[in-house]
């Protein structure tokens, strides 16, 4: 456990696979929506392939057991393609979570990525400010799930586009800095002010960021996730072993 400030506390849980970190995700579930009272609890979905298994298992392993009908889903990022694109974050989650656990179509809001980015930017930004609860004038997601890059880059906020960590705007468009592909994603003012905030993070590829980040080492401030600091909320870091290979020991939380 660490403890970096009074608005900030993190946690690192490390897990021996993938399976782990989705049954321990199911049970925080399965536990805050219960929670959450007369309110629909708000999950921000990430893309990715990591996210892609631990969705699938909630609809292995937890279709019966989590009150779906009682939340509500959202997207931290999208790329601007159509929805039936493979390359569609929407479409991976429909595939491996949504389309297979009961939930009403009307709890479900896609970013749409088919249509101009700029002016969709702007429709999301306002319609999660319909359905969000505000704090501090900002919306603010139950649950916002991350990924991390190998670059260092999380949501669709890429190294080279940090400045979007500080915008006023809720979500605004980026550009991947080597395919040139426009995406929409989630700002730091979003991302900062969800009341939990959930990494998940697999592979060996992604140790040496890891390790970075909690090292305070190589210039780790340039990676966005860095940037992540919950304004009132938690930062939970979910790993397996070979992500957390490079980390100090005295940082991991025991997962069992």
């Amino acid at each position: 456990m660490v403890v970096n400030s009074e608005k900030e506390y993190i946690m690192i849980k490390v897990f021996k696979n993938t399976n782990e970190i989705g049954h321990f995700v199911g049970e925080m579930l399965v536990r805050d929506v219960k929670l959450s009272g007369r309110h629909h609890y708000s999950v921000s979905l990430s893309g990715g392939s990591t996210p892609k298994e631990i969705y699938s298992y909630l609809a292995e392993r937890f279709a019966e057991v989590i009150r779906w009908n009682e939340m509500k889903f959202f997207w931290g990022d999208e790329r601007c393609v159509s929805p039936s694109d493979s390359e569609s974050n929407y479409n991976m989650a429909v595939k491996s979570l949504l389309g297979r656990v009961t939930i009403p179509s009307a709890q479900v809001f896609r970013i749409l990525g088919e249509n101009d980015p700029n002016l969709e930017a702007i429709r999301y930004s306002n319609l999660i400010g319909e359905h969000l609860p505000r704090h501090q004038g900002t919306p603010s997601f139950n649950l916002m799930l991350l990924g991390l890059g190998e670059d260092g880059h999380t949501a669709s906020i890429f190294p080279d586009q940090r400045r979007l960590f500080d915008v006023p705007e809720l979500f605004s468009v980026a550009v991947h800095p080597i395919s040139r592909q426009i995406r929409i994603t989630a700002t730091g003012r979003t991302i900062n002010h969800a009341k939990m905030v959930v990494f998940i993070v697999t592979g060996s590829s992604k140790a040496g960021v890891v390790a970075d980040i909690f090292g305070k080492r190589n210039g780790y401030e340039a990676y966005p996730a860095s940037m992540v600091r919950p304004e009132h909320g938690k930062l939970l870091w979910l790993l397996d072993e070979e992500a957390a290979s490079g980390l100090d020991t005295s940082l991991i939380h025991n997962s069992q």
